[in-house]
């Protein structure tokens, strides 16, 4: 007859202790999870995984990415249905090793709308990593810093050379990660280097201007007032006098001064489609003027509401703006 181990017997709550104290090392040192064949040091296992839901004593997180570099913050969207940044972009590295923010069990490995995406469940709420090539399954019980994949790169709207988009979800509303996030963390600078221009889209459009995306589109607080402002295009951030293209092939129907938009120039490409080129210095087409794809239009310039040189370029369908990441 087997012999039962007795929980209450001192030296055995010692030893299981000790084991214990051990496999929290391992997994923490090694962010891996370890399978044992002793009994009693599986089940100090399951133990930290299961104790551990909460991470840390404090509820935080604990960083996905070794760097703790915020490309993009979170942008709470006024209504469910509207823009915003629903998460952080965090700069990382592509192939990067993606580990779990806290203990949980993972619930989706997979692709949504073409992206590569992991989510983990804690509790009543869940962390979602995008895009990410997932190494884990479904059902699968976590740990913090646990590995779930690898970085991927194409993130529109990165400033780096691949960016983490990290989400957190209760039910159906979307909270910033940052709150949970511990220890301190840097937000990238735009007055660092340049950084690498994010993957663009299918080509309905051709970009306006070789230089990277500063600002994606989306709501955000708006640099000068403050205030949660819908960003309706893209900017490309480049030098005053940098030559400014048309995107595709239309007729000129504005050049002038419009108010924040400064000097701006917009086309008429048919079927509803408009794009605008705002914060001009000068315009080298008038109203009325044909123009191809490529040709020259107007230079780049800081008029306007604007903090520095760049292009803010829109599109609208029907008067509805539009992300031009995809269609670049």
């Amino acid at each position: 007859m087997r012999r039962r181990h007795d929980l209450r017997r001192p030296a055995y709550r010692h030893r299981l202790a000790s084991c214990t104290r051990r496999t929290v090392h391992r997994v923490r040192a090694g962010r891996t999870v370890r399978t044992f064949r002793t009994g009693a040091v599986l089940l100090a296992v399951l133990a930290v995984a299961g104790t551990s839901a909460s991470a840390r004593a404090d509820g935080s997180w604990s960083w996905p990415l070794a760097e703790r570099d915020i490309d993009r913050s979170f942008t709470a969207p006024p209504d469910p249905y509207a823009a915003g940044h629903r998460g952080l972009d965090l700069a990382g590295a592509p192939g990067e090793i993606v580990t779990a923010v806290a203990a949980g069990t993972v619930a989706f490995v997979g692709d949504v709308a073409g992206t590569p995406v992991v989510t983990v469940t804690h509790g009543a709420e869940r962390s979602t990593y995008q895009p990410v090539q997932g190494t884990v399954e479904v059902g699968w019980s976590v740990v913090a810093g646990q590995p779930l994949g690898t970085l991927l790169p194409g993130h529109v709207g990165c400033g780096a050379a691949a960016c983490l988009h990290l989400g957190r979800i209760k039910g159906e509303t979307y909270l910033d990660p940052a709150e949970l996030l511990g220890g301190r963390y840097r937000l990238i600078s735009p007055d660092g280097p340049v950084p690498t221009p994010p993957a663009l889209g299918a080509g309905e459009l051709q970009p306006p201007v070789t230089a990277p995306v500063t600002s994606g589109f989306g709501m955000r607080i708006h640099p000068i007032t403050g205030e949660p402002r819908l960003h309706d295009g893209i900017d490309f951030g480049a030098p005053c006098g940098t030559p400014v293209r048309a995107a595709g092939a239309g007729s000129v129907t504005r050049v002038g001064h419009a108010g924040g938009y400064g000097l701006r120039v917009e086309i008429d490409h048919g079927a509803g489609r408009v794009t605008s080129y705002s914060h001009l210095s000068s315009a080298a087409v008038t109203v009325g003027s044909s123009v191809a794809a490529g040709d020259a239009i107007a230079k780049i310039g800081t008029t306007g509401t604007s903090t520095g040189c760049h292009l803010h370029f829109s599109v609208h369908d029907a008067g509805v703006a539009l992300d031009p990441a995809p269609l670049l």
